[in-house]
């Protein structure tokens, strides 16, 4: 239960931290173009405005002149469109300044100068730099500016003041970040006291499906004992007879299918008890593997024990002879004649390495990887058609056994044609 609530809330937070981003997103995304625009617009005003002002004004102007005009009197030569109360209003909250340059490459500030923040020079100096650098419109220092090319040869540019409209940008995106993470923490509070609830019905109906496992694997177990005691009697008083061959098999099948799920469905269990002490692993690699590599001679394959020595790990150790036998089974069935199959222990910093390799008879897809520790599943045709293929439920079994000791189990491809399972135990070390 705990790792589906720990899965529920991953999932719930991740789709609110996704939803709350896009919504802070988009409405940035949009200040961002209605600010740009606007500020855009404001500046095809003031440079409209100042074409039209510079019919009888173009050429060098007298600096004392311009010095001695006030702001207000500057501000009075945009106002000849005074209908447009919208536009009028923005440019008295505006702050710019305009800059000509004339024919012989002088520079000097315009009478349309509205800016009192910056000094005379620094204005000049951000201007001629513009000029210099031949580009019609663009952004420099806190300033959206365009050129304009006169009709004598002189230029004149408008340079709007946007440092408060970057600001308000800046703002917004600084709030929409802290509200998006306060968001997370109050979903993250709220999932987390929910989630519980949210998954009891699911739950429940995973209780009751382990019950019945449970309860049909005990009641299984009593049939099937009588028809191997009587196959068995069968034997005796008639002799050998195929039928009963075939029965007595297919019970012991049975009987082996109800232990792995009995086995299986306790294992899933949350109050499940391990017996928990620390044992030689490198020793139980090689015990458990020993009788499979009889079993893969007599099938004409070859495997090959690589355990490093003296590694100790603390769990159940019953448990863990079993997930290795498991995978060692599983390399071994699967693996086609006259290859190498590899088994490896190695400690990896804290955690304890046990590998399996072998040649695949047949390829394996990258669907049928995700799925292979899935209950009763069989990725390729060799695995259903093998006679001793089993019931696809062993290496569900090894997942349960590692997670259960907190470890890590995959599968991965490598060269193609070999089939990799790795289990990651943790805490292992070195015997001293």
């Amino acid at each position: 239960m705990k790792q589906i609530r720990q899965r529920f809330i991953k999932i719930a937070l991740l789709a609110l931290t996704l939803a709350m981003l896009l919504v802070a997103g988009v409405i940035n995304a949009v200040h961002y173009v209605n600010t740009t625009s606007e500020l855009k617009e404001t500046l095809n005003y003031l440079v409209e405005s100042e074409n039209n002002n510079t019919q009888k004004k173009q050429g060098k102007f007298d600096i004392e002149k311009e010095e001695a005009l006030s702001t207000d009197e500057s501000a009075q030569l945009y106002r000849h469109k005074g209908s447009d109360h919208r536009m009028n209003t923005k440019l008295e909250e505006s702050r710019y300044f305009i800059a000509i340059q004339s024919a012989d490459g002088e520079a000097f500030l315009g009478t349309g100068t509205k800016e009192t923040e910056y000094a005379k020079e620094d204005l000049l100096l951000i201007a001629e730099n513009i000029f210099a650098s031949g580009k019609a419109s663009g952004y420099a220092n806190n300033y959206l500016y365009q050129v304009t090319q006169n009709t004598d040869g002189s230029k004149s540019a408008v340079f709007l003041n946007i440092e408060s409209k970057r600001s308000e940008i800046v703002s917004l995106a600084v709030i929409s970040l802290i509200a998006c993470a306060v968001g997370i923490l109050l979903s993250l509070l709220l999932v987390s006291l929910l989630s519980k609830r949210a998954i009891q019905p699911m739950m429940d109906n995973i209780e009751r499906q382990k019950r019945f496992i449970t309860d049909a694997g005990h009641e299984l177990k009593t049939p099937l004992t009588v028809i191997s005691a009587n196959m068995d009697v069968l034997s005796m008083d008639i002799g050998p007879n195929e039928w009963i061959q075939s029965t007595q098999k297919q019970a012991a099948n049975m009987r082996k299918l109800v232990n792995e799920l009995v086995y299986l469905s306790r294992m899933d269990e949350a109050d499940s008890a391990l017996e928990m002490h620390e044992f030689n692993l490198s020793n139980a690699v090689r015990d458990t593997a020993d009788p499979f590599i009889g079993m893969a001679e007599f099938n004409g394959k070859n495997l090959i024990v690589n355990a490093e020595d003296k590694l100790i790990f603390n769990g159940d150790e019953a448990a863990v002879r079993r997930l290795i036998g498991i995978l060692c089974d599983n390399a071994v069935k699967y693996a086609p004649e006259d290859s190498d199959i590899h088994v490896s222990l190695r400690q990896s910093g804290k955690n304890i390495i046990f590998q399996t390799e072998n040649t695949m008879k047949e390829p394996l897809s990258e669907e049928a990887l995700t799925h292979l520790f899935d209950r009763f599943y069989r990725g390729d045709e060799s695995r259903s058609k093998e006679e001793n293929s089993g019931f696809g439920i062993g290496l569900s079994v090894a997942r349960a056994i590692t997670e259960k000791h907190n470890g890590t189990i995959k599968a991965k491809i490598v060269d193609d044609d070999k089939l990799q399972i790795i289990c990651t135990l943790p805490k292992g070390r070195v015997l001293s």
